[in-house]
């Protein structure tokens, strides 16, 4: 009898474990139909956010699979939840917004303080979210856009723009010993190693330094370039300058920047539905007109990544332009000493129109500790920004 009983015993425990079982799995079952619910609304935009979230160190060494446990069940709904806020231009749908948190909270109850933590630090408030936009940068060499946009690249970069440099020419006569494709592959080689330091994709076309004239041919390239990156800002040197590359790629961005929009130039490649805004990187000359710093960046926390991100261009900071500039020998022999050699070179001057332009941006009481800054001219053949589209293009000026 008591055998019987214990076997009965035994029989009932095995069954409510297995009512356990079930129930635990109806409970992730659930869990996943939400998570799989939210799979909709994910734009291929959210591989950025989701990156953001890893490189904040909140959920490094976690397991981002989708299958196992109600943990990953938590992140993927949490990837999902980042996707849906910041995937609309303009999203303000408060209902919808306290649905999907109070979902959060039957599904996983206190970790939804954690997930709503994250994604009110990745996207503040959730609501008036921007598309992040895309921005192009052209220069007549390998050196050239790092130079004039490199801090403001890396600026917005961070703030999870789609930022994309362009060399128009391969830069194949920029040294004093070398030349032809060795150098061209060279520089090549340095422009990728530059872009990964700025946070940037780094593009050098294939034509001949000291060759470039503003030819159909290479209008097209660029009229190209900046459809297929679909960009919403051009940068690019003025027409004016001691380098004929230099003028000549300022007059093919003038060229292309009205025909960008032209169905029938440049047919193979879809023409850009607006215009996008021109603007012009500093330049130090006078004539026929001088620079006019319309914007002004302040580059001061970003500035030694830049001069790193410069540094990957051996052949030109401590080679050529050293040689051809007469100051080959206060180029340091010590390797770990050239960064802060390059940073006292590459420092620019804060005149008194560019401190105007920083306190008209920024506010006069917030400029004080700005050393370091990159200044740009608003071009007149693109589209003419008002204040407020300038504060949207460039988030670090938002009031």
């Amino acid at each position: 009898m008591g055998t019987e009983e214990a076997g009965q015993g035994h029989a009932i425990k095995k069954i409510a474990q297995e009512k356990e079982g079930d129930a635990a799995h109806q409970r992730t079952g659930q869990k996943f139909f939400h998570v799989h619910k939210f799979r909709g609304l994910v734009s291929k935009k959210g591989t950025l956010i989701w990156n953001s979230l890893l490189s904040r160190r909140f959920l490094r060494g976690r397991d981002y699979t989708t299958g196992g446990s109600a943990v990953n069940a938590t992140n993927l709904c949490l990837f999902k939840l980042n996707h849906y806020i910041t995937k609309n231009d303009q999203f303000d749908d408060r209902k919808v917004l306290g649905t999907l948190y109070f979902e959060l909270f039957k599904l996983f109850g206190m970790k939804a303080i954690v997930i709503i933590f994250i994604v009110l630090f990745v996207a503040p408030a959730g609501m008036g979210q921007v598309k992040p936009l895309r921005i192009i940068m052209f220069g007549a060499h390998p050196d050239d856009c790092d130079q004039g946009g490199g801090g403001t690249a890396i600026l917005l970069a961070g703030s999870g723009y789609q930022v994309k440099f362009v060399s128009v020419t391969n830069g194949d006569a920029g040294h004093q010993s070398q030349g032809g494709g060795m150098l061209a592959k060279r520089r090549a080689l340095e422009a990728k190693e530059a872009g990964k330091r700025f946070g940037v994709e780094y593009d050098v076309l294939d034509n001949h330094d000291a060759e470039l004239l503003p030819t159909l041919d290479v209008r097209l390239q660029v009229i190209r370039k900046i459809r297929e990156w679909n960009a919403d800002v051009v940068m690019a040197p003025r027409p004016n300058d001691y380098h004929p590359d230099h003028r000549y790629t300022g007059v093919l961005i003038q060229d292309a920047a009205y025909l960008v929009a032209v169905p029938n130039v440049a047919p193979e490649t879809p023409p850009l539905k607006k215009n996008p805004v021109f603007l012009y990187f500093q330049d130090r000359f006078q004539k026929p007109s001088p620079f006019s710093p319309d914007i002004t960046i302040d580059i001061t926390d970003v500035f030694a990544q830049k001069i790193h991100a410069m540094d990957a261009h051996q052949s030109q900071y401590y080679e050529w332009l050293p040689w051809i500039g007469g100051y080959s020998e206060q180029v340091p022999a010590n390797v770990g000493d050239r960064d802060k050699w390059l940073a006292q070179r590459e420092g620019r001057e804060i005149t008194p129109a560019i401190r105007q332009s920083l306190e008209k941006w920024y506010g006069k009481d917030k400029i004080s500790k700005v050393t370091q800054v990159e200044s740009f001219e608003i071009c007149e053949y693109g589209s003419r920004p008002t204040e407020e589209d300038i504060r949207r293009i460039f988030p670090m000026l938002k009031k």
